[in-house]
């Protein structure tokens, strides 16, 4: 496979759409399958985002107060479900550290604990930074996330190494994500909402009190691919009917999973 692969991009390409056209020649060929394409159109796309493009903005960041009690901690850890949570003082601009949730285990096991002294230091990126430095970054450091701060030094949202990656290999799901064994429609941490591509359009209009025709269509995934006239890429982003839908997860076939919300001034789900 990799001597028919080596063959084909004997020439150098001129540009990165000549690669990418070569790429998708080799995918037609069966050089490789739709998700190693997926995989390598995402690490080029990742060299050209940068970090305001994937964090987690100031307002829907999950912070832990440095003058919290243990026990209100706790149970916002056990709540929020991350690994790990920005840590701070007078607000959201003033991150003193970061906390990891498995150094909580102590309350548990009877030890002293002591917030400031269980803080990790935080690492300061500002928006412009490009995705793949930072992912390297990343990888030496050792950290899984880091505080992103905008132009004036306030904090902008925050940014973790499972942003970055699944901008390479797709939504990386883990215990606590949308299952894609379990509903087709699911809210997240951040109040916005998680669609299989495949939820059929009478199931997504009665959630989102819609309206979309089920006559030339049958999911989600092919309404927007009726209305692009193409199939969408991976986070690029649709607005139809005052809801905003991100491609979250797709291949050079077709599209997984979706990020839904409102636009603003319209009414929530069920509302």
């Amino acid at each position: 496979m990799l001597e028919r692969l080596s063959a084909l991009l004997t020439r150098e390409p001129e540009d990165r759409e000549e690669l990418l056209h070569l790429l998708h020649a080799a995918h037609d060929r069966n050089l490789f399958d739709a998700d190693a394409l997926a995989i390598i159109e995402g690490a080029l796309q990742v060299s050209e985002m940068q970090v305001r493009d994937v964090m987690i903005p100031r307002a829907q960041m999950d912070v832990v107060n440095l003058a919290d009690s243990v026990e209100d901690i706790t149970r916002f850890a056990i709540g929020a479900a991350h690994s790990r949570f920005p840590v701070v003082g007078e607000g959201k601009d003033d991150v003193l550290g970061v906390l990891l949730a498995k150094d909580l285990l102590r309350v548990f096991a009877g030890e002293s604990f002591n917030l400031r002294e269980m803080l990790r230091p935080a690492v300061f990126v500002p928006e412009s930074k490009r995705l793949n430095v930072l992912l390297r970054d990343f990888r030496v450091s050792r950290n899984h996330m880091a505080i992103v701060v905008d132009e004036y030094g306030g904090v902008a949202g925050l940014v973790t190494i499972e942003d970055v990656l699944e901008q390479i290999v797709g939504d990386i799901e883990d215990e606590y994500d949308f299952d894609e064994t379990a509903d087709n429609i699911r809210i997240d941490q951040a109040g916005r909402y998680r669609v299989k591509a495949g939820t059929e359009i009478e199931d997504f209009n009665e959630a989102f009190g819609c309206e979309f025709s089920d006559s030339e269509y049958d999911t989600v995934g092919g309404l927007l691919i009726r209305k692009l006239g193409r199939l969408p890429k991976r986070n690029e982003v649709v607005e139809l009917e005052g809801l905003r839908f991100q491609v979250l997860r797709a291949d050079s076939r077709r599209i997984h999973s979706l990020l839904v919300e409102r636009l603003p001034d319209t009414d929530t789900v069920g509302g």
